[in-house]
């Protein structure tokens, strides 16, 4: 199956991150049907984690300036671009107490990989969530329910 791939300019103003989920959901819909729908584990999982990384741009990544979709079969990738080259790192271990700082050990727990890779002078953060097919596709292997 050949790749499909959305690109959005990322601004900062008030509502970007969920301007950035929105169009996430909708490709996600378009892209795999019921099981991109919202409700479906991995179509909430990759919407959190859009809001984590958009988010994670624009408070540690200077100026944040891409958000690209990519879909290769049952897959979406995400990767999100901004002008800082310092990768992420987890200000130690996990504490589910704190109220923040939680966005590296979601990416680490949700998504199927994740990384950063330097691009343009900054990085680009990604992410990759697998979509399964939604229970009772025709012609998948799904159980009856």
């Amino acid at each position: 199956m050949a790749a499909e791939t959305r690109r959005y300019e990322l601004t900062e103003v008030p509502g970007v991150v969920g301007a950035c989920r929105d169009l996430t959901r909708r490709a996600l819909s378009e892209w795999f049907g019921t099981a991109g729908a919202p409700g479906q584990v991995a179509a909430e999982d990759a919407l959190l984690l859009v809001s984590e990384v958009v988010t994670n741009a624009f408070t540690h990544g200077g100026v944040p300036y891409e958000l690209r979709l990519d879909r290769t079969g049952g897959r979406l990738w995400v990767q999100v671009s901004d002008t800082n080259p310092v990768h992420p790192r987890p200000r130690g271990p996990h504490r589910p107490s704190r109220a923040s700082g939680h966005g590296l050990y979601l990416l680490e727990r949700l998504s199927t990989a994740w990384g950063c890779v330097p691009r343009d002078g900054g990085k680009a953060v990604w992410f990759e969530v697998e979509v399964p097919p939604a229970p009772g596709t025709p012609g998948l292997p799904w159980p009856e329910g």
